[in-house]
């Protein structure tokens, strides 16, 4: 029986029966993080899921990075009038999406 790994919630991927979002394993794995150094980072996840998301990212993997486009492209129209309006939230905001694409 095949073992589904990534599943579509609330319009974005995730890995099958957990909270944790494909695109943070994606951004990890393109960053050149192995397998072992995501699941530090992700310590929930085993091997086998990991390595089952990155297998459906690599295969789906035009999909996935216009998904990813198209997340960051709509941050960047959002967070600019943001910035202005409210600075301190603007600023929290930026420190934890640049940590979240180191992770």
């Amino acid at each position: 029986m095949a073992q589904e790994y990534v599943e579509t919630r609330n319009g974005g991927y995730y890995v099958a029966g957990t909270r944790v979002s494909l695109d943070s394993i994606v951004y990890l794995y393109r960053d050149g993080a192995s397998v072992e150094s995501i699941q530090d980072d992700l310590p929930t996840l085993s091997l086998e899921k990991i390595h089952g998301a990155i297998a459906f990212y690599l295969a789906h993997r035009q999909t996935i990075d216009q998904n990813l486009f198209e997340g960051e492209r709509e941050l960047d129209v959002l967070v600019p009038s943001l910035k202005a309006s409210n600075p301190e939230l603007y600023a929290r905001l930026e420190r934890a999406r640049q940590e979240q694409k180191r992770l």
